[in-house]
C-alpha cells in the first residue's frame, strides 16, 4: 500500500521501467499499454515488495549494529561484528549509496569515541573496512582518523596496501575538494607518508606515474586538478603560521615604506616583532635618506628576515603615502624601493615544501598535463611568503622553465599575467623580480618563445622597451642571441624614439660579434626596404601558381614596389613566412591569398603592420579563429572573404562589431554561414 516506502529511496524495475518511489509506482504501471502490460505490472509490484522487505531488514540490522558497537566491551568481538557488518553491506541486494556509507559512519563514530585504541587495533579496523572503501569515499571523521594514522605510522603496510587504492579513487573521481576538505587533507598526508619511506621521492614518483597511466594521455581528467589542489594546499600550509600572523607583522604597505610608520599592534606569542631602533624611524625622513635595519619575525616554524639596504627613487616617495595595498610584485621586487626577504622554514615544513614542489616538477614533465598545469598556475596561486622564499622560487623555476620551453602557445602564453594590470611569472622571473636568481637566461628563453607566438609583437616590444630595456641591453652585451634579436627588432620597428637610446642600443650591438653581424644584416634590410618602398614599379602584381615564399622574396628584392596596391598570390604555395615581406609594401591595399597555405601567424603579423589594407581574400586558407581575431585592428578593411575557413559564429560577430568599414563579407561554408 501507498506510504509504506520512503520517497528518498530509488529503484529500477525490470524492462527499463523507472519507478521513482512506491507512491509513483501505480501511476507508472497503470500507464503501460504495451502488450503484456498486465504481466509487467505484476512483476513490477513484486519487485517493489521485495525491495521494501530488504530495506526493512537492512534498517533493523543497522540499528542492531549501532547498538552493539556503541558500548564495546571486548575489541576482538567488536572487530568480528565490523567484519560481519561489512560483509552484509557488500552482499545486500539494495542498490543505494547509503548501504555502503552506513557501516563507514558507524565505524567512524566508534573510532572518534574510543581514542585509547592501540596501533594494532587501528590497523585491524582499517583492514576490516577496506572492501567498502574500494567504491566509496571515506566520511570526514574517518578521513581524519586516516590522516592521524599516516602521520603516526607512515611506514605501516596499511598505508601502501589499503590507503593507496582509496587515494587513487579520490584523485580520479573527486569533483570538488571544497565540499569535503578532509579528503584533500587525507590525500596530502598520504603523499607525505609515502615520502617518509626509505625510497622517498621515488615512491611518490611511481605513485604519480600510476595516476597518469602508461600511455601518453591520462584517461582521467580529474587527476591533474586534484593533484594541483593538494599541492597548493600543502605549500600554503608550510607558510600558514606566518600568514595567520599577518596582523602582528609589518603590513605590505609598511614593508614597502620601510616600516616608517610606528606599529601599535602587540605581537602574540610565539611571534615577536623586533622593530628598527628609534633613531632610524622618522616620519619626516624620505626613503632616499634612510638606510634601514632589519626586521626579524621569529617563530617555532618560520624565521623571516627582511633586510633593507637600498635607497628609493624620489618618484616612489609620493606613493608611500598612498593607502592602497601595493601589488604582489611591488611587495617582492628586488629593487631600490623594496627589500630582500629570506625565509627559513622548520624541518617538517621544509620537508613538506620539498615534497610538493617536486610533485609540481613531475606534473610539468608530462606533455598532456602541461597545458592544464600552466593554466592552473597562471594566476600565481601561492602566498606572498612563498614567493619571498628563495628556496621555493628556486625549486619552482624548473616548472616555469618547462613552460618556457613548450612550443604550444596555450602553455607558454600562461607565463604572462592572467589579465591586464596584474603581474605574471614572466615578471617574477625577469631581472629585477624576486624569483630571478640567474643572469637572465630564463628571462631570455621566455622572451624568445613569447616573441614567436605573440601576435601583438609590436606591443610586446613596446612593453620590453618601457620596463626591461636595461636587462635586455645587459644580456645582449653578454652575447645573448635572443636579446640581440630583440634590440634589432626595436630598431627595425622604430620602437625607440629617443636618439640617445638608439645610439646606446647600436653601441651595445656593435660590442659583440653576434650583435655586429645582426646589426649589419639589419642595415642591409633597411637599405633594401628603402629601395623596395621607393616610388615606382607596378600598381598590380600577380604571381604565377606554384610560386613559393622564396620566389616572392626574390621578386620583391629585384626592384621598387612603392606603388604596388594590388597583390594576388592566389593558388600559390606561399605560407605565413611570406608575411615578413608583405608588411614592407607601404601602399598595399588589396591582397588575395585564395587557396594558399597562409595561416594564423601570418595574419597576426599583417594585422600589426598593414593597417591600411582594404581588401583581403582568405578563401580556402587554413586560418582559424586565433588568427582571424587579430583582423579586428585593421579598421580600413572594406571587403573580407573568409569562405571555407574555420571561422566560428562568435568570431564573425566580433569582427563585425570591431570593423566599422566592413561592407562585403563572404562567410559561406563556415560555421557562421
Amino acid at each position: 500500500p501507498t506510504g509504506y516506502m520512503e520517497n528518498s529511496v530509488s529503484y529500477s524495475a525490470i524492462e527499463d521501467v523507472q519507478l521513482l518511489s512506491w507512491e509513483n509506482a501505480p501511476k507508472y504501471c497503470l500507464q503501460l499499454t504495451i502488450p503484456g502490460g498486465t504481466v509487467l505490472l505484476q512483476a513490477a509490484n513484486s519487485y517493489l515488495r521485495d525491495q521494501w522487505f530488504h530495506s526493512l531488514q537492512w534498517k533493523k540490522k543497522i540499528y542492531k549494529y549501532k547498538k552493539v558497537l556503541s558500548n564495546p566491551s571486548r575489541w576482538e568481538v567488536v572487530l568480528k561484528e565490523i567484519r560481519t557488518l561489512v560483509d552484509m553491506a557488500l552482499t545486500s541486494p539494495l542498490q543505494d549509496d547509503s548501504i555502503n556509507q552506513a557501516p563507514l559512519e558507524i565505524v567512524s563514530k566508534l573510532l572518534s569515541e574510543n581514542t585509547n585504541l592501540t596501533t594494532q587495533e587501528h590497523e585491524n579496523i582499517i583492514v576490516a573496512i577496506a572492501p567498502l572503501l574500494e567504491n566509496n569515499h571515506p566520511p570526514p571523521d574517518l578521513c581524519e582518523f586516516f590522516c592521524k594514522h599516516c602521520r603516526e605510522r607512515p611506514r605501516s603496510m596499511v598505508v601502501i596496501e589499503v590507503f593507496t587504492p582509496v587515494v587513487q579513487r579520490i584523485l580520479k573521481h573527486n569533483m570538488d575538494f571544497g565540499k569535503c576538505p578532509r579528503l584533500r587533507l587525507f590525500t596530502q598526508e598520504y603523499i607525505l607518508a609515502l615520502n617518509e619511506l626509505n625510497a622517498g621521492m621515488e615512491v611518490v614518483k611511481k605513485f604519480i606515474q600510476s595516476m597518469h597511466g602508461p600511455t601518453g594521455h591520462c584517461p582521467h581528467p580529474r587527476v591533474l586538478p586534484n593533484l594541483v589542489a593538494v599541492c597548493l594546499a600543502a605549500i600554503y600550509s608550510c607558510y600558514e603560521e606566518f600568514i595567520n600572523s599577518r596582523d602582528n607583522s609589518p603590513s605590505l604597505k609598511e614593508i614597502r615604506n620601510g616600516c616608517q610608520q610606528p606599529c601599535d599592534r602587540k605581537p602574540t606569542l610565539p611571534l615577536r616583532l623586533l622593530h628598527p631602533s628609534p633613531d632610524l624611524v622618522s616620519q619626516e625622513a624620505t626613503l632616499s635618506e634612510a638606510r634601514l635595519k632589519s626586521v626579524v619575525v621569529a617563530s617555532s616554524e618560520i624565521h623571516v628576515e627582511v633586510e633593507r639596504t637600498s635607497t628609493a627613487k624620489p618618484a616612489l616617495t609620493a606613493s608611500a603615502g598612498n593607502d592602497s595595498e601595493p601589488n604582489l610584485i611591488d611587495c617582492l621586487m628586488v629593487s631600490p624601493a623594496c627589500s630582500t626577504m629570506s625565509i627559513e622554514l622548520g624541518p617538517q615544513a621544509d620537508r613538506t615544501l620539498g615534497c610538493y614542489v617536486e610533485i609540481l616538477k613531475l606534473l610539468s614533465d608530462y606533455d598532456d598535463w602541461r597545458p592544464s598545469l600552466a593554466s592552473l598556475l597562471q594566476p600565481i596561486p601561492f602566498p606572498k611568503e612563498a614567493l619571498a622564499h628563495e628556496k621555493f622560487t628556486k625549486e619552482l623555476k624548473y616548472v616555469i622553465q618547462r613552460f618556457a620551453e613548450d612550443p604550444r602557445q596555450e602553455v607558454h602564453s600562461c607565463l604572462l599575467s592572467v589579465r591586464a594590470g596584474k603581474d605574471g611569472w614572466f615578471q617574477l622571473y625577469s631581472p629585477g623580480g624576486v624569483a630571478c636568481d640567474d643572469d637572465g637566461e630564463l628571462f631570455a628563453s621566455m622572451v624568445h618563445i613569447l616573441m614567436g607566438s605573440c601576435y601583438k609583437t609590436k606591443k610586446f616590444l613596446l612593453s620590453l622597451a618601457e620596463n626591461k630595456l636595461g636587462p635586455c641591453m645587459l644580456l645582449a652585451l653578454r652575447g645573448n642571441q635572443t636579446m640581440v634579436e630583440i634590440l634589432c627588432l626595436m630598431l627595425e620597428y622604430n620602437i625607440i624614439d629617443n636618439n640617445d637610446t638608439q645610439l646606446q642600443i647600436i653601441s651595445t650591438l656593435e660590442s659583440t660579434d653576434v650583435g655586429k653581424r645582426m646589426y649589419e644584416q639589419l642595415c642591409d634590410r633597411q637599405r633594401e626596404l628603402k629601395e623596395l618602398q621607393r616610388k615606382g614599379g607596378p600598381t598590380r602584381l600577380t604571381l604565377p601558381s606554384k610560386s613559393t615564399d622564396a620566389d616572392l622574396a626574390r621578386l620583391l628584392s629585384s626592384g621598387s614596389f612603392g606603388n604596388l596596391e594590388n597583390l594576388s598570390l592566389a593558388f600559390t604555395n606561399v605560407t605565413s613566412a611570406c608575411a615578413e615581406h608583405l608588411i614592407k609594401l607601404p601602399s598595399l591595399k588589396q591582397l588575395n591569398l585564395w587557396s594558399t597555405q597562409f595561416g594564423d601567424a601570418g595574419l597576426r603579423l599583417l594585422s600589426e603592420h598593414l593597417t591600411m589594407l582594404q581588401v583581403l581574400n582568405l578563401c580556402e586558407t587554413p586560418v582559424t579563429d586565433a588568427g582571424l581575431l587579430a583582423l579586428s585592428s585593421m579598421k580600413s578593411l572594406c571587403s573580407l572573404n573568409m569562405n571555407s575557413t574555420k571561422l566560428s559564429a562568435d568570431t564573425y560577430e566580433d569582427l563585425k562589431a570591431k570593423l566599422p568599414n566592413l561592407k562585403e563579407v563572404d562567410v559561406r561554408y563556415t560555421e557562421a554561414w
